[in-house]
């Protein structure tokens, strides 16, 4: 039966880091891997409307999954969550979007992964994801 001592903290980025006006995503997650669960929290920084600056993504959840091959492990990571957007005057609303990303990363987080937001109307594929992955 799963102890829960392996939980570990995640401190990541996945994009395209110095590329202007490049989306990022950074991410802060404790990871259950006898569980494969995940949850934490997210922020995308953004340069470029729509929407430009900082998304707040405060109930990231997702799973892990450990992958071997040829004796090279791979975590597959799924997560998701929402946030609250505030619309431009005249209306006075805010919405609920949609957040997912998909990671392919070694066991230090780094590798390939993408990212939407806004519903899926904005798409970042195929982007380096990186880490300071802690115990």
């Amino acid at each position: 039966m799963p102890t829960g001592l392996d939980l570990y903290r995640v401190i990541g980025k996945a994009g395209n880091v110095g590329t202007p006006g490049a989306p990022i995503l950074h991410f802060d997650l404790l990871v259950n891997p006898s569980a494969g669960s995940i949850t934490g929290q997210a922020r995308i920084d953004q340069a470029v409307a729509p929407p430009s600056g900082e998304i707040h993504i405060r109930n990231v959840t997702g799973t892990v999954h450990e992958l071997v091959f040829g004796g090279q492990v791979t975590l597959v990571v799924a997560l998701q969550g929402t946030y609250f957007r505030s619309l431009p005057p005249p209306a006075i609303l805010t919405i609920v979007e949609q957040f997912a990303a998909h990671f392919s990363v070694d066991q230090r987080w780094e590798g390939r992964g993408s990212f939407d937001y806004n519903n899926g109307s904005q798409v970042v594929n195929d982007v380096p994801v990186i880490s300071s992955r802690s115990r």
